[in-house]
């Protein structure tokens, strides 16, 4: 195999991953000029992304079984094409309706990038750097919120709206021209697992993999883990800080940013726990997931408004549930045949986005029906009207939590009938530090002598 062939291929799917996740997260940045632009409410302003995602979500398993059956170069191009489309709409868009077209465009080319990208890792990598590359991807495309927060806000804030999302476009240009001129579906001389199968076939794959249980627990994973900071960066993360908080905006920027670079640390060592301890990923799911809650429960219930401190533990918290995600698709690739894998990523990519455009929406439902019932600060939203709004995320964490400490149970049932029995973490973990120390006296052992 070519490594740097691989590399390059990789490197141009990231680049377009993180030119897919810009696009995603400009209109969170935009939110309050949009509401001039548009005179909307709170309630619309949430339909933008709101809609983004029902598009996403709805077009996930499509592009799934897309991906299966014409390979990853082909959507990764037609996505990033998509978007560019999507943004310059926005651009010109005066009212509601035609910059709800404009995400609509955006959010199916964003539904295209990621699984295309992800099905790109087994084609050309050995399958033990795949765990560590999915979250390396995940989290360096995770930086394009980075180009929202900043050099896309610039823009915004001087050059004005329009300008501002001509180069956004602009960039998905370019990302479409790179993946066709270099991204190739599997080094040369391999054949691309494909699936060449009517709409009877097409149907019975997509109904195998989700029966599969891994497929289902990586779906629920990835429903409990996500969609908490999806919603933070996507839309109410900003406005929380700045009304709820009172922070400025530049504190809220750099906040914003923690997110994305705490992200990018945990990453790795995320994907190398999965790989040493694969029978231990939907544990560390449930972990992060009690986190989050912890986090919310603190900031929620502190009186007043949040110390810095715990506002910046509650962005570590929720950053850390990106890369925690990630380990939903990672149950798709172990429990699914390669030719399937790129359906249950689709089906398991459905979770953690439907899980925040539902909370997206009623969240603004709610501050909108707070904001009636004399709960504004000054026009703005309130911290009182935002504790009550958020909390209706543990409903739907909890529901996360539920259903894959269910489907493990039954995962490890039908282990256990098999005669597969998972050994106690406690001693899991005392087997791993023996083994490490083991490994670290063998070294010593090996040091040519001093002279």
């Amino acid at each position: 195999m070519d490594t740097k062939r691989a590399w390059l291929v990789w490197g141009i799917g990231v680049f377009a991953y993180l030119t897919a996740v810009t696009h995603r997260t400009s209109f969170g940045v935009a939110g309050l000029v949009a509401t001039d632009r548009f005179d909307a409410t709170a309630s619309a302003l949430s339909a933008f992304t709101v809609i983004q995602l029902v598009v996403y979500a709805a077009l996930q398993i499509p592009v799934g079984v897309l991906v299966d059956r014409f390979g990853p170069r082909v959507m990764i191009a037609t996505g990033a094409a998509l978007m560019s489309v999507g943004q310059l709409q926005l651009a010109a868009a005066e009212s509601v309706p035609a910059g709800v077209l404009g995400r609509i465009f955006v959010g199916a080319g964003d539904a295209m990038t990621f699984i295309a990208v992800l099905r790109l890792i087994p084609l050309w990598f050995p399958a033990h750097r795949v765990p560590i590359l999915t979250q390396l991807t995940g989290q360096f495309g995770q930086l394009g919120q980075l180009i929202s927060i900043a050099p896309f806000a610039l823009v915004l804030n001087t050059a004005g709206w329009s300008p501002a999302f001509v180069g956004l476009a602009a960039l998905g240009v370019l990302a479409c021209v790179l993946s066709v001129a270099l991204i190739r579906n599997v080094p040369p001389g391999t054949a691309l697992p494909t699936v060449r199968s009517g709409l009877k076939e097409t149907a019975g794959n997509l109904t195998t993999a989700w029966r599969q249980p891994g497929t289902q627990l990586g779906m629920w994973s990835h429903f409990a883990t996500q969609f908490s900071g999806t919603v933070f960066v996507l839309t109410w993360g900003y406005p929380f800080l700045v009304s709820g908080q009172g922070l400025d905006s530049a504190t809220t920027t750099v906040l914003l940013s923690l997110f994305v670079v705490v992200g990018l640390i945990c990453g790795p060592f995320l994907g190398s726990w999965v790989g040493r301890h694969p029978l231990r990923r939907s544990t560390m799911v449930l972990t992060v997931t009690v986190g989050i809650m912890a986090a919310w429960f603190a900031v929620l219930v502190h009186p007043g408004r949040s110390p810095l401190w715990l506002l910046v533990v509650l962005i570590l918290v929720l950053a850390i549930g990106g890369p925690a995600s990630m380990i939903g698709f990672d149950f798709a690739r172990t429990f699914n045949p390669s030719h399937r894998v790129g359906t249950a990523t689709g089906i398991v990519n459905v979770g953690g986005f439907v899980a925040a455009l539902v909370t997206m929406y009623l969240v603004g439902i709610i501050l909108d029906l707070l904001n009636g019932a004399g709960f504004s600060q000054d026009g703005l939203y309130s911290l009182d009207a935002f504790r009550i709004a958020f909390s209706f995320q543990f409903l739907v964490l909890g529901i996360g939590f539920v259903m894959v400490l269910r489907i493990r149970g039954g995962l490890r049932r039908d282990m256990a009938e098999r005669g597969e029995l998972i050994p106690p973490l406690r001693a899991v973990l005392a087997d791993s530090g023996r083994r490490r120390r083991q490994f670290q006296a063998e070294r010593k052992d090996r040091r040519p002598p001093h002279s």
